[in-house]
């Protein structure tokens, strides 16, 4: 099968640079970087990619059983790297795809060299001793929502998901993207993220980490990035004066600084 193809891969950027893998959410594909690629590009080799069942991806590759886990899309990411050879890469992953990236990174150490957690949780449904910010009966709502009517569900939430109320354009392009991800698909990758618990594969990371997070984000509350920041070690904490769960559309400068200033540490 044709990798670049299946997941709509698109290289841009300083062609002999370091090489930067962007890695979209749930419900999303790689026009969500758009804002922050212009200022990677000028340092960096980017490469963006669609998540099988996403975006510009071809649909004819999904297959429930291989997405109803993460390790299914943590071999899209593998799948990609090997396809470009690409070796020790910086990985930034946002929302799930930042546990993404550390299941990618154990399966293909040689593949991932940095990760950037983009608004990162290990798991959303509060435990005892963590809060993920949703209780179990949350998340049954959540889901039962989303899988009688997608549609629905993604206009009433993804405003709320994208926060800055102020700016409605925002939370109209997220509930757009999401509108536009097949609801079978996105029933699957929904269960598959909200569902997920990543927490005992974070004391694993043994690459250069940054955990990025905003002041306020209502699927990724602050002691979620805490908790992952302590998990990890040796791990970097940033906290962005930005509101929502999407920085890199509300705050792109903000957000690609963050970026660039720890890539400088980690590639220098």
């Amino acid at each position: 099968m044709d990798i670049r193809s299946r997941n709509n891969v698109t290289v841009t950027g300083a062609e002999d640079g370091p090489v930067v893998v962007l890695a979209h959410g749930f419900g999303c594909d790689q026009n969500m970087w758009r804002l922050v690629v212009p200022a990677l590009a000028d340092r960096y080799r980017v490469v963006l990619f669609d998540y099988v069942g996403s975006g510009g991806s071809d649909l004819s590759a999904w297959s429930e059983e291989r997405y109803s886990s993460l390790d299914g899309y943590a071999r899209d990411v593998v799948e990609v790297c090997e396809e470009l050879d690409l070796r020790q890469v910086a990985f930034v992953g946002h929302s799930v795809s930042a546990m993404v990236g550390v299941l990618a990174a154990q399966a293909a150490p040689e593949r991932i060299g940095s990760l950037v957690m983009v608004g990162p949780s290990p798991r959303y449904i509060d435990d005892e001793g963590y809060r993920g910010g949703f209780s179990a009966e949350d998340i049954d709502e959540l889901l039962a929502s989303l899988e009688s009517n997608y549609l629905g569900w993604s206009s009433a939430m993804a405003p709320v998901i994208m926060g800055n109320p102020e700016r409605p354009e925002l939370g109209q392009e997220l509930t757009n993207s999401f509108c536009a991800t097949d609801p079978d698909i996105a029933r699957v990758f929904a269960r598959t993220t909200f569902l997920s618990d990543s927490r005992r594969d974070l004391p694993g990371v043994s690459v250069p980490t940054l955990v990025l997070e905003c002041l306020q984000d209502v699927i990724a509350p602050r002691e979620v990035g805490a908790h992952v920041h302590a998990a990890i070690p040796g791990s970097r904490l940033v906290t962005l004066d930005a509101t929502g769960h999407c920085p890199q559309l509300s705050a792109p400068e903000a957000t690609a600084e963050a970026i660039l200033d720890f890539l400088g540490s980690v590639t220098a």
